[in-house]
């Protein structure tokens, strides 16, 4: 009995001492952690907003923001360690013989964030813009250092690896695409007369931009008769929408001048959005 009582005695004095040799130093640590925690997080959103208002892209803001708490957190918990007479040596070989180890694992994932990282800093289009690259297209939503998420007419939600982003041929129509349609025409057609009237239809519709303004010209020449190329702009997420009412349109008009199309052409209301010119005969 005498020696259970003395063993209990002896943890309570050690559980005692503990507390007296490492109290303070531990309930330091804990407070600093916190109170770092905060400022890290209050820090880096301060950064951003005042980035922000400053007139910086949003997405650069964030990361100026991130990055800023990503250094305050890091500076915190050494501060913490040190106040708990922890040996940073070790624990900086440790973590630097982990990251080698990860890099080799994670390329994928990590070749993602270079590239987040370069899109970020040389901001080849921004949030709001229209892009088109690996054969999608859609409005910029995010652009994070893993991905861009894009917004497609329809509201599906696009992601694309940054990694797929870089180094692609990419195009950045900012808040608009354009459309580009040629119509197949008979001989006799007078071509002036039918540009004006295709102009005007186009013009008509809502949601056609005016500035830059539709442009209807000879794009080409074909077997008994001629291609007339017709170029406009309209809004991102209202593509197909203004497209297909912009097609109508001109159909009306060419059939109130009594213009006739050539059936074996295959060039009536065709088009393809920002890809050029697309040979379809």
């Amino acid at each position: 009995m005498e020696d259970q009582v003395q063993a209990v005695t002896g943890f309570v004095d050690t559980i005692v001492d503990f507390a007296i040799s490492y109290g303070f130093q531990i309930a330091g640590a804990l407070l600093i952690l916190l109170l770092g925690l905060r400022f890290a997080r209050w820090g880096g959103s301060r950064v951003s907003r005042i980035a922000e208002a400053r007139g910086i892209d949003p997405t650069l803001s964030r990361f100026i923001g991130n990055v800023i708490r990503f250094f305050a957190v890091v500076f915190v918990l050494i501060i913490a360690m040190g106040n708990l007479g922890v040996e940073l040596a070790p624990i900086v070989a440790f973590v630097g013989a982990g990251a080698l180890g990860a890099t080799f694992a994670l390329q994928g994932v990590l070749s993602n964030y270079a590239a987040g990282l370069a899109l970020i800093l040389t901001r080849p289009f921004v949030v709001g813009n229209t892009i088109r690259v690996q054969g999608v297209s859609g409005v910029v939503n995010e652009i994070s250092l893993t991905a861009t998420l894009l917004d497609g007419e329809d509201g599906e939600r696009i992601t694309i690896p940054n990694k797929d982003v870089v180094g692609q041929v990419l195009v950045n129509s900012h808040a608009f695409r354009i459309v580009e349609t040629r119509i197949a025409v008979e001989e006799d057609t007078d071509l002036e007369a039918t540009f004006i009237a295709l102009s005007d239809a186009i013009r008509s519709v809502d949601g056609v931009a005016a500035d830059p303004a539709p442009r209807v010209g000879l794009h080409d020449f074909t077997y008994g008769g001629f291609v007339i190329g017709i170029r406009f702009w309209v809004p991102s997420m209202r593509y197909f929408e203004v497209r297909y009412a912009a097609n109508k349109a001109a159909q009306l008009s060419l059939r109130a001048r009594g213009v006739a199309l050539l059936p074996a052409s295959g060039l009536a209301f065709s088009g393809e959005a920002l890809a050029g010119d697309v040979d379809l005969s």
